[in-house]
Order: C-alpha cells, then structure tokens, then sequence
C-alpha cells in the first residue's frame, strides 16, 4: 500500500517538465491567437442566408440590417450595437477584425462575417516552385 502511495507522487523533476510543457502550450496558444491571425479587409453580411452587403473595415458606417440589427464599423473592427432579438448574444459578442471571426444573430438570421482582400474569379497561382 506505501509503496502505491509513493508511485503517485510526483518528483520534483517531473513538476519541472509539466511546468515547462504548460507554458509551451500556453506560448503557442497565444502565438495562434494574438500573432497568427489575418486582419480581415471587410465584413460580409448575409440575412436568411442570402447575401445583404460588403463593408470594408477601413472606412467607418453605421449599417442598419433589415430593420432588426445596427452594425457599427469604427477603428477596422465591426461591432452589433443593437438588436430587436429578444435574448441580445450578438450584441454582447465582441467586436470582430480579423478573417473567420463572425458574429450570429440567429433570431433574426443574421451573420456578419470578416473576409480576407477579395478574390479574382480567374484562376491564378497559389505558390511558385523553383
């Protein structure tokens, strides 16, 4: 029975090594969030899954959606400052500026969405190998 207890202790050189493992996870976690994502060049706006407009994150509007949303764009982020939604989670959702941030308003169907710079419809490169 001793000899059990004394297998689930953990020296001291293995509390090193899992210090050292958190901090690495925590260190690339950060990386991810904070230095890996792509400022976004304009918010997509789609109601009931239709298209509704494109704003670019540079140039700061007020966009009234269908009646029911307010979507604010200042200092490249956009923001849903108001909602006639009875439970008001996209208004409580922070701002969004980089690309795949979006913010739901699912009673109202709304989805505001950060896209990259647009796309040409001709097919181009996508890498140069020499």
């Amino acid at each position: 029975m001793e000899n059990r207890l004394e297998l689930r202790k953990l020296k001291k050189r293995d509390k090193v090594i899992l210090i050292l493992l958190l901090l690495l996870a925590a260190g690339m976690l950060a990386w991810f969030w904070f230095g890996h994502q792509e400022a976004g060049a304009m918010v997509e706006v789609t109601v009931g899954g239709e298209p509704y407009g494109a704003y670019p994150l540079d140039k700061e509007q007020e966009i009234l959606i269908s009646g029911g949303n307010r979507l604010v764009i200042a200092g490249g982020k956009a923001d849903m400052i108001w909602a006639d939604c009875p439970d008001k989670l996209c208004v409580h959702q922070t701002a969004i500026s980089h690309v795949g941030e979006s913010i739901v308003c699912l009673p109202n169907q709304v989805v505001a969405a950060v896209v990259g710079f647009e796309q040409s419809d001709e097919p181009g490169l996508d890498t140069v190998v020499q």
